[in-house]
């Protein structure tokens, strides 16, 4: 799930080598934080947050296979 996380991200910032993701996983949920550089946060988020709330939908899909629950936090 990393892996899909991590090619939406890199193909939607400038300043790829600044991209982080840590995955926290516990017994029936995943938190995944996002850094990002501070120039790329508002590509990341996107008007009103509509961005980031599509990653969010797209993670809770892919996770739902797995019967697990899925969080992203973006850290600037």
């Amino acid at each position: 799930m990393k892996d899909i996380l991590q090619t939406i991200i890199l193909n939607l910032v400038d300043n790829k080598e600044a991209v982080e993701i840590k995955e926290l996983e516990g017994e029936k949920s995943i938190v995944f934080e996002v850094k990002v550089a501070e120039n790329d946060m508002g590509k990341i988020i996107g008007k009103q947050g509509r961005l980031a709330k599509s990653i969010r939908t797209v993670m809770k899909a892919a996770a739902s296979k797995e019967q697990k629950r899925v969080t992203v936090e973006f850290i600037g």
